[in-house]
């Protein structure tokens, strides 16, 4: 039997016609109408010379016709970049320069640009937008909907995702389609996912957890799904009564705390709320239970992983805790210098081996063997502690890695451009915690002698060259950085420092 991931979460849906996605605008598709527009979509990239292990870059806004794309090119038996819309041309290059697609599919805003980009990488462009429509739509329409998925074996490549890199260059993380299934069906049976539920999907879909958390889970179970655009607090409180879970970034939760609405009277049809993607305060998770009577689960994961450890569906759920190893996954603590096994309570790196653990970086072999044991297991950059019952603790994270807003920021990549701007000696980036984002992207910054520049002018400077998400939010001046005997900048000095920098709405 092939192990194609399309195949393992939706089998037999061609003759499902039970609900999977509902619009925005109120309009329905059921499991077969999805299958019938994933295959259209799969018999359009093998007239193209899509095949095994050819990638399809998707810089899309979230749309129904974006996720058929994604099980298309699973189908075709090829590789699924997506990436972040928010992404500058110039970051968008690197990726197209690095993955080489045969296939890059963009918003029809953004064509002119991509079309520069592939004339040097080699590949097609086709547009599509988030109403689903666009040059892909057009050339699959008169394409058959019925398509054999193409087999493929757990070790087969489904996705490349990228994660920012500690030295500014991006890693593109192979997530294989052993990985997804074994991730997607384990957390099936984890939260008692069944066909009964309704989940409301308010999270961007490139990212792991909009598309390989959300939509897998929900596809694997047959549930129905209220694709919704954007975060709307007013919409999704106006929609629990007809729903029963809700994935989100601490954030939803933060925003949705704000309303007078929300109470155990409008979560009564709940039965789950998720949270992950970045750390979730327990104050925030104390205040929810105590007006919902619900408590959050919040749970761990990354790109490389996915989903590595969660809070119990029964049992209880640890504020500040993201709960157990998943069945099959193997978590423990060590030494960051030495690599040895520490004792109950300390805390150390954590490390994590299973079958949802990605197959290494692309195209980097030496950095992929940097980052595991000779035993497998892979070396997460997170530092943490597990307690007596076994419960995951995340306590801080190694290589200075930001969560904020639910996306992953790696200082270096934002310090080497502010440091190319005029009047800037030097610079110093970290996360300071966030009410809404988890973290806030705060830049320290040492002027050149004689240098006026201030911070209007450093974020100006960078809004064409980054992503808004990577943006500082703040930029304060400082005589000069902190460093140790060695001279390596203390960025635990600067965050303690501007601990109390007070972050208003983004």
């Amino acid at each position: 039997m092939s192990s194609n991931l399309y195949d393992r979460l939706l089998a037999g849906a061609d003759s499902d016609q039970s609900i999977c996605i509902e619009k925005d605008d109120g309009a329905a598709l059921s499991y077969a109408e999805l299958a019938a527009l994933s295959g259209r979509f799969a018999n359009f990239l093998a007239g193209i010379g899509v095949g095994p292990n050819h990638r399809v870059a998707a810089k899309v806004e979230k749309s129904v016709e974006a996720v058929a794309l994604y099980l298309a090119t699973l189908r075709a038996g090829a590789v699924y970049l997506p990436l972040n819309t928010a992404y500058t041309p110039a970051e968008t290059e690197y990726f197209i320069r690095d993955a080489q697609p045969t296939l890059i599919v963009c918003d029809p805003r953004e064509e002119a640009d991509l079309r520069a980009i592939a004339a040097k990488a080699g590949g097609r462009v086709e547009t599509l937008d988030q109403c689903g429509k666009g040059s892909l739509v057009q050339a699959a329409a008169d394409f058959p909907a019925r398509f054999d998925s193409i087999a493929r074996t757990n070790d087969d490549l489904a996705a490349i995702l990228y994660t920012s890199g500690t030295t500014g260059r991006s890693k593109g993380a192979m997530l294989t389609h052993g990985n997804l299934s074994s991730n997607a069906l384990t957390l099936v049976q984890e939260w008692r996912y069944s066909s009964k539920d309704v989940l409301i999907h308010a999270l961007p879909i490139y990212h792991v957890h909009g598309l390989f958390v959300a939509c897998n889970v929900s596809f694997a179970a047959r549930a129905r799904i209220l694709f919704m655009q954007k975060f709307d607090a007013e919409r999704i409180l106006a929609t629990m009564g007809r729903s029963t879970v809700l994935m989100g970034v601490p954030t939803f939760y933060v925003r949705l705390l704000e309303s007078p609405d929300l109470n155990e009277r409008s979560t009564a049809n709940m039965r789950l709320f998720v949270a992950g993607s970045a750390p979730l305060l327990a104050e925030t998770h104390r205040t929810w239970k105590q007006r919902t009577a619900h408590a959050i689960l919040e749970r761990y994961g990354m790109t490389e992983t996915g989903m590595i450890a969660s809070n119990p569906y029964e049992g209880p759920r640890i504020a500040g805790s993201v709960g157990r190893p998943l069945p099959a996954v193997e978590v423990r603590v060590t030494d960051p210098e030495t690599g040895a096994m520490l004792p109950v309570g300390e805390v150390g790196m954590i490390e994590v081996k299973g079958p949802n653990v990605f197959a290494g970086y692309w195209n980097m072999p030496d950095k992929t063997a940097a980052e595991f044991r000779a035993d497998g297991f892979f070396i997460t950059g997170d530092l943490g502690k597990l307690d007596a019952n076994g419960y995951l603790h995340i306590v801080g994270r190694g290589k200075d890695l930001i969560i904020t807003g639910g996306f992953n920021v790696y200082p270096k990549e934002i310090e080497t451009e502010i440091d190319a701007i005029a009047g800037v000696s030097e610079s110093a980036v970290v996360g300071l915690p966030h009410a809404d984002f988890g973290e806030g992207v705060t830049a320290a910054v040492v002027r050149s002698p004689g240098s006026s520049v201030d911070e209007r002018a450093i974020l100006a400077a960078l809004s064409g060259r980054l992503a808004k998400f990577k943006q500082p939010k703040r930029v304060v001046f400082v005589e000069g950085l902190p460093r140790n005997a060695m001279g390596k900048v203390q960025k635990n000095v600067l965050r303690e420092r501007f601990a109390d920098l007070y972050f208003g709405r983004a």
